[in-house]
């Protein structure tokens, strides 16, 4: 029986037009059809990177990833990061490189990448449906059985693209890793990465909404230390956000899913040591052109950051004083009238402030998905599947996730390469 096309992919996001493209490309006589249960495809390429979609990022590591390391670069060793750039040139797209590392397309617009891959589709003849929600996939002898909401095909070949279970708007509902299941995958427990934290509503997060500055984040679990970066902090009306934040609020979440203890702290002043600030406070009173407290952290941090820290400090130690005592004013005091009490405090603040998390933004705000389609189910030299022949996946359904910077869409590029590229063998 012939099929309706040799290669169905299902998803229209990156990793899943990525496949197409290649695989058309590497397959010019074979017929690739992409369904997608949306009404326009690639809601999540226009969303991400704040509109302007963090492409790649100049160095691309599997120290950047969540998952067996030699696993990640024989991935990345087959699509990386440098032809990332070099094909997105040529299809009209050039990147721009930030200080951070992170790649976006010139014109500041995922617009502009989205528009280009829909664009090379359409000139290979790659077939989009849209509105076609797969809700069963069989295998009958050599032939993928695929009904969707809007009817039935047939097809040789099956790429699953289907994405993950982060920003639910954008069409990326879970339902794939059923799917796969039924086609005799497992699937790890999943939880949202790279998502903002909530914090208790009596901290004092409110008033610093809208502020950033660079912290070192520390995450402990059980009281043992797992996870310490430095990177930009975001304060907001809910609590934190951030790309600092954002890659912690992996180790978090994680270790909370699993019935641990996790705990989150921050230092204000990066790379320097509890010993080093509480010298250097000591010893400012000692300086020429004397000044208060307030102005000298200010040198190091916003003004809106000192003014809360000094306040919160004053008040913790008016709480823990054995005896009634007026909460002061820290941030004006003249630094050669800093108790040594206020002055251990407030170092401890600026090293290690517990941070009093109470959940994540959720699915809906987070960036990827953490869990997945085990690595080890799938031949990573073609990413087809080893529990059923013709079949193969990519992207996010995957039991990989990468921090933020533009790792998780080099994953997506790179694992639909490879599918793409492999897709066609025999047919």
């Amino acid at each position: 029986m012939s099929p309706d096309c040799h290669i169905v992919i299902i998803g229209a996001g990156a990793a899943g037009l990525t496949a197409a493209i290649f695989a058309a490309e590497a397959h010019p006589h074979l017929h690739v059809t992409i369904l997608d249960s949306a009404r326009t495809v690639g809601a999540k390429i226009l969303i991400s990177g704040g509109g302007r979609c963090n492409v790649t990022n100049i160095t691309v590591t599997p120290k950047d990833f969540h998952a067996p390391a030699r696993t990640v670069e024989r991935v990345l060793k087959q699509f990386n990061e440098q032809q990332t750039v070099q094909w997105f040139a040529s299809m009209g797209v050039l990147l721009k490189q930030e200080t951070t590392g992170k790649m976006f397309p010139v014109t500041n617009k995922a617009k502009s990448v989205l528009s280009a891959l829909l664009l090379q589709c359409e000139k290979l003849g790659i077939e989009i449906k849209t509105t076609h929600r797969v809700k069963t996939i069989t295998k009958d002898g050599q032939l993928f059985q695929i009904e969707t909401d809007m009817g039935r095909l047939t097809a040789h070949r099956v790429i699953m693209a289907t994405g993950g279970q982060s920003l639910p708007k954008s069409g990326s509902d879970g339902s794939g890793w059923t799917l796969a299941q039924e086609l005799g995958h497992t699937v790890t427990s999943r939880y949202p990465a790279l998502v903002p934290l909530i914090l208790n509503k009596s901290f004092f997060h409110e008033e610093l909404s809208g502020t950033s500055h660079q912290a070192t984040v520390i995450t402990t679990v059980n009281g043992k230390r797992v996870d310490r970066r430095t990177g930009s902090l975001l304060w907001t009306h809910f609590g934190l956000s951030g790309p600092v934040v954002m890659d912690a609020s992996r180790f978090w979440i994680s270790a909370s899913e699993q019935g641990c203890d996790p705990s989150l702290s921050i230092s204000f002043l990066p790379e320097q040591t509890f010993e080093e600030i509480d010298q250097w406070l000591a010893l400012a009173p000692q300086q020429p052109h004397q000044t208060s407290v307030g102005s000298l952290l200010s040198r190091k941090l916003p003004q809106r950051v000192v003014k809360i820290l000094c306040s919160y400090v004053a008040n913790e130690h008016a709480k823990t004083s054995s005896t009634p005592t007026a909460v002061i004013d820290i941030a004006s005091l003249p630094l050669s009238q800093l108790s040594r009490q206020h002055r251990r405090l407030l170092t401890h603040t600026l090293t290690g402030l517990p941070l009093p998390i109470v959940a994540t933004r959720g699915w809906n705000f987070a960036e990827v998905t953490a869990g997945g389609i085990p690595l080890g189910e799938i031949n990573t030299k073609t990413m087809a599947s080893k529990k059923t022949s013709g079949l193969y996946l990519v992207g996010e359904m995957l039991d990989c996730d990468g921090r933020i910077g533009g790792f998780n869409f080099q994953w997506a590029w790179a694992t639909g390469y490879i599918a793409g590229r492999k897709v066609g063998a025999g047919l």
